[in-house]
């Protein structure tokens, strides 16, 4: 079977700025008379999985064009991105946290598109700061980013309370990934900014890999070379189906298993310890102490049973599921002068009934919905 090429993608324009047809598919969040008591002091869904992680997409837009997301034969020259006045406020995001906090959210992921092209990301990041869980702690902020701007924004990221980031390279060979970024950008601007972080104690540094069968597959132990002993851990991701633009195919994903036993031929691994409730990737240690790497395995190992994440969009819209094809609207309660009582009880309801399973339930064709696409929500 022929693979796709990383930069071909079926020709479809995706509108991300809502029209009539658009704000149709919008949900409201559920009545505040739904929201019923926490488990144990805790805030559950319908598989009882508690709510613990708030991921938050400052930007639809991304200096990448990566064929896996942001595909340039859907998000070209003429795509229409989210206009300013649709994008949530710092302080109206910052509300939201708060509220999701108050549920029992602990960790903020700033994500996008690319963040780091919302100006003044490092005045967010300070707002969230000044936050506290239910504990009274800080809650712990993190940052999503394909690395390009980080030499110019680590340290002003740190200082402003940023505790860690994760980098997305998905090649070291320097013409492989100007052809799976589609971009002007260079890999030694993605290394450079991994080394800023590094250097502004934005750790531990983590490193996602997207592996593609017959695209990139040849970069795995080239990565894994590169970072072990360097206090970096790198990640390795099956390619999902995420959104209905990346041309994704079965034959295309590469198990976590055979990206492993590709790793251990070089170099033995042991398991590591197990992961904590909530974790995307089962971790492994090198035998000689050069560090750790991890798998994420979506595809072949869903591991929606663990999953505590909400997502908030750029444009305010709440998705239970990366896989969702629809968002319940809660830009319009933060602008409509709905009280924060008021607004909590609904997100908890939301939550409470969460029944999303999707990697679970996938087939070996996954289902035609319209999903929403990951450059909107994060990933």
């Amino acid at each position: 079977m022929r693979l796709p090429d990383p930069l071909v993608a079926p020709r479809r324009t995706i509108p991300l700025v809502p029209d009539a047809r658009d704000a149709a598919r919008v949900l409201p969040l559920p009545p505040r008379e739904r929201a019923g008591l926490a488990v144990n002091g805790a805030l559950t869904d319908t598989r009882g999985r508690e709510l613990r992680d708030l991921r938050i997409s400052v930007t639809d837009r991304c200096n990448f064009r990566c064929g896996y997301c942001m595909p340039r034969e859907a998000f070209g020259r003429d795509h229409a991105f989210l206009p300013h006045g649709a994008l949530l406020s710092f302080e109206e995001i910052a509300r939201s946290a708060r509220l999701f906090l108050s549920l029992g959210v602990r960790t903020l992921r700033i994500t996008g598109g690319e963040p780091l092209l919302r100006k003044d990301l490092e005045r967010l990041v300070a707002q969230l700061a000044s936050l506290r869980t239910i504990e009274g702690t800080p809650p712990d902020i993190a940052l999503t980013t394909n690395g390009s701007l980080l030499r110019r924004k680590a340290q002003a990221l740190r200082d402003a309370g940023l505790h860690r980031v994760t980098v997305s390279l998905d090649a070291l060979d320097p013409s492989l990934f100007a052809r799976m970024s589609d971009s002007a950008i260079t890999v030694r601007d993605v290394l450079d900014g991994i080394d800023a972080a590094r250097e502004a104690g934005l750790g531990p540094v983590k490193v996602n890999m997207v592996v593609q069968r017959g695209i990139n597959d040849t970069e795995v132990v080239p990565m894994a070379r590169h970072f072990r002993h360097s206090g970096v851990e790198l990640r390795f991701i099956e390619f999902m189906d995420v959104g209905k633009t990346n041309a994704w195919q079965r034959d295309v994903v590469l198990a976590s298993d055979a990206v492993r036993a590709r790793i251990a031929t070089e170099w033995p691994l042991q398991p590591a310890e197990a992961p904590r409730p909530g974790a995307t990737a089962e971790r492994w240690a090198y035998a000689d102490g050069a560090g750790h790497v991890g798998f994420i395995s979506s595809v072949t190992t869903p591991f929606c049973g663990d999953c505590t994440r909400l997502r908030l969009s750029t444009d305010g819209r709440l998705y239970t599921c990366l896989f969702a094809d629809r968002g319940h609207d809660l830009r319009a309660l933060l602008r409509g002068g709905e009280p924060d009582d008021a607004i909590r009880d609904r997100l908890a309801a939301l939550w409470q009934e969460r029944s999303d399973r999707y990697s679970e339930l996938r087939g070996p064709t996954p289902a035609a919905l319209e999903r929403i696409e990951m450059s909107f929500i994060g990933g």
